[in-house]
């Protein structure tokens, strides 16, 4: 069999990281399909390694806008799968508008469908894509012969918000590199730092309104006014909330105790885990929180927002709190801050936890799904 992959939705992101990763972990023969094809723009290509049994095909018109990309995958892309011999087409951006069959799609944001969330960008641009996305990716889903969901939560959110997916589905979460495993490494009492030396809090995360940095912020001024030696770290790319944040970090003195370093190349994430002392989670909307994995497999203690598929992903090994309040956030802070044995208790139990989620089941377990639909046995 011939699998082909509509990479044209993919720019950037989680998106970009699954498919690089899927396609470095896969071993099609295994699941009878004897080669891959992948049609994306040149960017997105360049990210993906070479292989034997894969070929990339560069599309122009995928270098340009959305509405090109859209044109391109309604009345061309159709025609080149079948004149490929492609027995099956894999969509992982979870929208598809061609008239190719079978094809398997995959939920990969969990935001369209999160209603509370998209009112919180007011009348802008950004939320009327967000409403033409959840109409597009419910079509999507209710066409598809099967959907890749990348947690239990997501499915249950998006089957209840999206009537009448009759395909299979699969729930198949991400993998962790192996660069992102470190052993957790001994706690220290909070009395060994200072001001100068302090105890450091890593927030990973692109800047965004259900990203609540701003609460994050609060919650760390709080714990400094108490005499905590404590600096945050924000490390994410400005996206909806950055004006907010700018505004915010201004009245906070901007470096004191707060630093936003803005987008880092994905190769440098794993030594600023490294850095870190305890790693903040505060997202009020997630489908499959990959920030949170990779500090997790890097042996930090964790203070996690409290909201779906959190608790699903870290399970026991983390300090919960409510992403919308900031002292709940300051208080979960500081009871790992304060505690040692908690601390050193939540890190290696994330730490095992994530051993669990890797590339290579990611990639068995997705082209076993896809063998059984191409062949009719997607149950």
């Amino acid at each position: 069999m011939i699998l082909g992959i509509d990479a044209s939705n993919l720019r950037y992101g989680g998106g970009v990281t699954h498919l690089v990763e899927f396609l470095r972990a896969a071993v099609p023969v295994e699941h009878a399909f004897s080669s891959i094809i992948v049609w994306g723009d040149a960017s997105t290509l360049n990210h993906l390694d070479d292989r034997p049994w894969m070929r990339k095909i560069h599309v122009p018109f995928l270098d340009r806008g959305t509405p090109w990309r859209v044109l391109w995958q309604y009345f061309r892309l159709c025609a080149q799968a079948r004149r490929e011999g492609c027995n099956l087409l894999l969509v992982p951006g979870s929208s598809y508008s061609g008239a190719f069959r079978p094809f398997v799609t995959m939920s990969q944001s969990m935001l369209p469908f999160a209603p509370a969330e998209v009112r919180r960008y007011g009348c802008s641009w950004k939320r009327l894509r967000l409403l033409l996305l959840r109409r597009s990716q419910a079509r999507t889903f209710r066409k598809a012969g099967g959907v890749i969901f990348l947690s239990q939560y997501a499915k249950g959110a998006i089957t209840s918000a999206v009537r009448g997916i009759d395909g299979a589905s699969r729930i198949i979460p991400h993998g962790i590199g192996p660069q992102f495993l470190t052993c957790p490494r001994p706690q220290r009492e909070i009395a060994t730092y200072s001001r100068e030396t302090p105890f450091r809090i890593l927030y990973v995360s692109k800047i965004d309104h259900y990203k609540h940095h701003d609460h994050v912020i609060s919650a760390v001024r709080q714990l400094r006014e108490t005499g905590l030696p404590v600096h945050l770290d924000l490390v994410g790319a400005p996206q909806a909330a950055f004006g907010r944040l700018r505004q915010i970090l201004s009245q906070a003195g901007r470096g004191e105790f707060v630093t936003c370093h803005g987008s880092v190349p994905y190769v440098d994430l794993p030594s600023w885990y490294r850095r870190a002392d305890l790693f903040v989670f505060a997202s009020s909307c997630e489908n499959m929180p990959i920030t949170l994995l990779e500090a997790m497999a890097s042996g930090l203690p964790i203070a996690c927002s409290d909201r779906g598929p959190m608790p699903e992903v870290l399970c026991n090994a983390g300090v919960y709190f409510n992403p919308e309040v900031p002292a709940a956030i300051a208080d979960a802070i500081r009871s790992l801050i304060e505690d040692t044995t908690l601390r050193a208790r939540c890190a290696v139990a994330a730490h095992e936890y994530a051993k669990s989620y890797s590339w290579e089941r990611c990639a068995a377990d997705t082209l076993a799904f896809l063998a059984n639909v191409a062949s009719g046995r997607p149950k």
